[in-house]
């Protein structure tokens, strides 16, 4: 699903490619998962059609700071209180890019 604007993600959604600012980033937090305890993150993405709760997981909340912009590839929604909100699973990338 190439280039989709945040205002269209919808939940259960997989293959999203989109592009955003991080403009919100929250703290580090442990969290006990099935596979033992792991650093988790929330950021919130936005660009011009709204905004969204972007997961992240291990290496991936040193990845990016506020104020980056980035484009995600291969990302999924999970829904999370009520709402959905973008993972970035094995499959998917992390990339900082340059706006033009």
């Amino acid at each position: 699903m190439a280039g989709i604007k945040i205002h269209d993600i919808q939940p259960n959604m997989r293959n999203i490619e989109v592009t955003g600012r991080i403009s919100k980033m929250g703290e580090k937090r442990n969290v006990q998962t099935k596979f033992g305890p792991v650093d988790v993150a929330t950021a919130t993405l936005e660009d011009e059609t709204g905004s969204i709760d972007l997961s992240l997981w291990r290496k991936q909340i040193d990845m990016v700071k506020e104020g980056d912009n980035v484009k995600l590839t291969n990302a999924f929604t999970k829904v999370f209180g009520n709402k959905p909100q973008l993972n970035i699973g094995k499959e998917g990338q992390i990339v900082k890019i340059t706006m033009e």
